[in-house]
């Protein structure tokens, strides 16, 4: 068999593999669409309209709110002129896979028959037969999403639950005084969701880190209240703009004095003098309870993120994670010519793996460069084939979809070169995708 038959009978089997998906935002009682507007304006399909020239480059209203009709309706209609300039991408591809195979949709979508779509999708959206049948052609037997979505449990027999809270090593658009502002905004609280990317207008806090004591308390009750019984992960980032070094208790009260006009300086000393104290309280209490997620590679513009990273932040992430042997950290990866660093980092750091292909990774052509490096570089229980970052189940069918057709793609390649037969890429394809998910707690 050439490489296009070995992939095509690869497609076969590892389509009917199960699958875990590590990171979603899945929402409890809610997994599916709740209109046109949840499939057509996934946040990495409102960028391809935005790139294409459609006025609105936001998100819609997210979670714990939902949008209103009137806004759904607006932002379809203001879609529609620019989706013929997106035909080609392969986040339209996600859209045609969802609206053909899920919901029996292979028109055009005009301004005439949108409606129609939308009250189709509409139709099924609390249906919760309808959920488990998406989630079954899927092959996905568990999902990680936030705690805070969560709801009444309605799914926890489906649902995996982290922790994404306070974000001490994400940098916001305009902002020097972040990681201060994060963790001002959790202490005394219990956990909700994270501040939105992008940041904005941030309310007041009801307490104010003004000493290096206020930054100690403060972040051990953050850690204290971590609701381990019921979380097996956290998720945050860590941005590459940060000189994540460590910080000595003199530069850190020297910051907090300047904070008023703080630059990227001040930034950088709180965000490292506060994750650094994170860390250590965490390895200390929960190291054989939590694994530490974070994504790397995307940085904040007006509305999303661009993919970008330094390899000096790649050796500080190294020198982090060595201080911290005894933390799992897994990374969500953003930067496709940073993969071959982060697998050299994996080879040499017991603690530290990899998941997936995140935000500006999860493109074809892309996918299959990073799992073609990883496959030759890293030991399977060390990479995680696949998570979603999906809002709704269908976008979760859809990702899975693409990612196993990828992965059919690059084993086909390997049998053809003698690398692996047939049985061993079924094989190692099973153990990414879900085996290697479980042993790595998750």
């Amino acid at each position: 068999m050439n490489q296009v038959e070995i992939a095509k009978a690869l497609r076969e089997h590892i389509r009917e593999l199960p699958t875990i998906d590590v990171h979603t935002h899945l929402v409890g009682g809610k997994l599916s669409a709740r209109g046109l507007h949840d499939i057509l304006l996934y946040h990495m399909a409102v960028s391809d309209l935005y790139a294409a020239g459609c006025p609105s480059g936001n998100r819609l209203t997210q979670y714990p709110e939902w949008p209103t009709d009137e806004e759904a309706h607006a932002r379809i209609s203001e879609a529609l002129p620019y989706l013929d300039y997106v035909r080609n991408t392969s986040i339209s591809w996600g859209i045609r896979v969802i609206l053909r195979d899920l919901y029996g949709w292979a028109d055009k979508i005009t301004p005439e028959n949108w409606r129609n779509l939308d009250g189709l999708i509409r139709e099924r959206a609390d249906d919760r037969n309808w959920h488990r049948e998406i989630i079954r052609r899927a092959g996905i037997k568990r999902f990680g999403t936030e705690i805070a979505r969560r709801e009444s449990g309605q799914d926890d027999d489906i649902l995996d639950y982290s922790l994404e809270w306070a974000f001490f090593t994400r940098c916001q658009w305009g902002e020097f005084d972040t990681a201060l502002y994060e963790l001002e905004r959790r202490w005394g609280k219990t956990p909700e969701s994270p501040t939105p990317i992008g940041g904005g207008k941030r309310p007041a806090t009801e307490r104010v880190v003004r000493s290096l004591d206020d930054a100690r308390e403060a972040v051990e009750w953050y850690v204290d209240h971590i609701p381990t019984d019921q979380v097996i992960s956290m998720a945050t980032h860590i941005s590459t703009d940060i000189d994540l070094r460590q910080v000595s208790d003199a530069e850190m009260e020297a910051a907090l004095a300047r904070r008023e006009n703080a630059g990227p300086a001040e930034r950088d000393v709180y965000a490292s003098y506060i994750n650094e104290l994170f860390l250590t309280e965490l390895e200390q209490k929960y190291a054989d309870k939590i694994v530490f997620q974070f994504s790397f590679g995307a940085e904040p513009l007006p509305f999303e993120t661009a993919s970008r990273l330094s390899q000096k932040t790649v050796g500080q992430l190294a020198e982090m994670i060595g201080r911290h042997p005894k933390l799992r950290f897994q990374c969500f990866l953003s930067s496709q010519h940073a993969n071959q660093a982060i697998c050299t980092l994996c080879r040499e750091l017991p603690n530290l793996s990899v998941a997936g292909y995140w935000w500006h990774n999860f493109f074809p052509s892309i996918i299959r460069r990073v799992m073609e490096e990883r496959l030759d570089m890293l030991p399977v229980n060390k990479q995680i084939g696949f998570f979603s970052d999906a809002y709704c189940v269908e976008w979760a069918y859809a990702k899975a979809l693409i990612v196993k057709w990828e992965l059919a793609k690059v084993l086909a390649g390997k049998v053809e070169d003698g690398q692996y037969d047939v049985e061993t890429a079924v094989g190692i394809a099973k153990e990414i995708l879900f085996d290697t998910p479980r042993l790595l707690g998750l």
